[in-house]
This record gives structure tokens, C-alpha cells and sequence, in this order.
């Protein structure tokens, strides 16, 4: 269960505006990276609030309207094309830093992973396993995850056969035999296996 635990020891330290980050779809084969900033007032009131990956879809929604309703967030994406011009990793950063414009002056980072934001000047702390360990970053993965998935559901209605509105992209045995039928979409991520092999065999038939 999340605590406020990182958040107090910032404040201490003399900070005010704490931001948690987070991002979904790191792992997907196709789709956006999405990346959201979340800073919650130190008296929010977190009654279910969660890893979002622990959470219902029912409660997930319930909480993203409430946070985008009642605290400051900002959304980021790095889209398929990004993630092969700069990998998986530095999208995700680029994804996170427009999470961070969006949701304006901070003076401090609390981070989801195992490595700081780059290229950022502003203090942060990565925390691995951050989303079940801290309160701003598990309102930040449900914002994430949620935005993520509607994003997924609209792409699903350009490329109806990958199936994308149940599994989001990820290589479940659904998606990946649609992806042998019809090969890759545009949306697809072409450096990422199998959909690379799939493509190549594409180019040579």
C-alpha cells in the first residue's frame, strides 16, 4: 500500500510542489508510451487510491476523474515513431518530461524506476516500485494507465484486427496471431520482436 512517506521526507527538506511520475505501455508491442504527473496536496484524502495495476477498471475510472477533477496533472506521450528514433527507455524519459511541461512548476520529482528523468534539472528521487510505495506516484500510474487505455481503445477502432481493446497492445496470443495473419500496423512498434521479424518477411515476399 502506497504512504506518504517520500512525500513528508521532501517537505522536510523544504519542498512544496512534489510532483509523482509515472508512465503504461512501456512493454506493448504498438501504441504510445504514456507518461502522467500528478501533485497531490499533502491533506488529499487517498481512500483507494493504488498501484493502478492493483486496482478495478471501475475504480481506476473513478479516480482519474476524481484526480483530473481535484489535483494538478499533466499528461505525456512518445508515439511508435518516437520510440524507434530514440528507444524504449528514452521515449519513456521524453514522455515523462511533456508529462512535466504539462503540468507546470515543480520543485521536486518523485519517479517510478530504477534511474532519474534525463535531461531535467529539477531534484528527483527514483524509487523502484514507486507506484505501490508512494501516493503521487500511484495517482500518476492511474492517470497513465487510464489515458493509455482509452488511447488503445481509439486505435482499435483504425486496426479492428489486432484486438487491441482488450489487450493493449501487449503480446498475448490473440494479438500476435493477427499480427502473423495481417502483419503490422502503423501503430505498431517496429523495432520490438516479433513485429520486426514480421515486417522484414513483409518486405521479402
Amino acid at each position: 500500500m502506497p504512504s506518504w512517506l517520500y512525500e513528508r521526507n521532501a517537505r522536510q527538506e523544504g519542498y512544496k510542489a512534489i510532483a509523482g511520475v509515472d508512465e503504461a505501455g512501456r512493454g506493448p508491442l504498438a501504441g504510445p508510451v504514456v507518461a502522467a504527473a500528478v501533485v497531490l496536496p499533502d491533506n488529499y484524502h487517498t481512500s483507494f487510491l493504488d498501484d493502478s495495476k492493483k486496482l478495478s477498471v471501475k475504480k481506476r475510472e473513478l479516480l482519474f476523474q476524481q484526480l483530473q477533477k481535484s489535483v494538478r496533472t499533466g499528461i505525456g506521450l512518445a508515439e511508435p515513431a518516437e520510440i524507434e528514433e530514440l528507444n524504449i527507455l528514452n521515449a519513456t524519459f521524453l514522455a515523462m518530461r511533456r508529462a512535466l511541461a504539462a503540468i507546470g512548476l515543480v520543485d521536486y520529482i518523485l519517479v517510478d524506476g530504477k534511474f532519474p528523468i534525463s535531461s531535467l534539472c529539477v531534484p528527483q528521487k527514483p524509487i523502484i516500485g514507486g507506484d505501490a510505495a508512494s501516493f503521487s506516484i500511484a495517482a500518476a500510474s492511474i492517470i497513465a494507465k487510464v489515458t493509455r487505455d482509452r488511447l488503445m481503445d481509439d486505435l482499435a477502432k483504425l486496426y479492428p484486427f489486432y484486438g487491441w481493446e482488450h489487450n493493449r497492445g501487449y503480446a498475448t496470443r490473440d494479438h500476435l496471431a493477427a499480427l502473423a495473419q495481417f502483419g503490422p500496423s502503423p501503430a505498431h512498434r517496429f523495432s520490438f520482436e516479433p513485429v520486426a521479424s514480421m515486417a522484414r518477411r513483409n518486405l521479402l515476399a
